[in-house]
């Protein structure tokens, strides 16, 4: 950690994060599944997901959400603080992270393994999640904590365990 930085419960961020899952979905609506890895499209999204077929349930914003990110401890804390279960193939998110704070990357650039992405946009719950989750909870209970939307700057590959890099630079 850099110097004059404190750790809290807060503030988790580290100069790096992991990725401990990806997630993709090749229809609308159907639950995502874990893959080891996956190639990463510019402008496209992730190889064999809904988006990057364009056929997913919100395809038609283009350019505004290649990929999604969530943080393990956003969905721990959510779990905890409502007493409902929620997986992470359930919160519709492509990656899984620990160890970084995505809300801190909009708008910046990072690496996640050798694929660059610039932070978008708080990918915040909608009723539709709340529709396919049937679980009310996720609307409340995830907000500003229910991931991130990122556009990939370079084709390349991304998988479980890559480290996420270049944390808070902005591009």
């Amino acid at each position: 950690m850099r110097a004059g930085r404190r750790w809290s419960f807060i503030n988790y961020m580290s100069e790096s994060g992991t990725v401990l899952a990806i997630y993709i979905a090749p229809k609308a609506e159907e639950l995502p599944r874990a893959v080891e890895r996956v190639r990463a499209l510019p402008g496209r999204g992730l190889d064999g997901d809904r988006y990057a077929a364009g056929i997913g349930t919100f395809s038609n914003h283009k350019g505004q959400r290649d990929l999604s990110l969530i943080e393990s401890e956003a969905i721990e804390a959510f779990e905890r603080e409502s007493g409902t279960s929620l997986t992470a193939a359930e919160s519709r998110r492509n990656v899984l992270t620990r160890g970084v704070r995505l809300n801190d990357l909009v708008g910046k650039e990072f690496k996640v393994g050798d694929v660059r992405m610039r932070g978008l946009r708080l990918c915040e719950p909608c009723t539709h999640l709340v529709r396919l989750t049937r679980q009310p909870a996720t609307l409340r209970g995830l907000v500003h904590r229910g991931g991130l939307y990122a556009a990939i700057l370079n084709e390349g590959e991304v998988a479980v365990g890559d480290s996420i890099d270049g944390l808070g630079q902005s591009p």
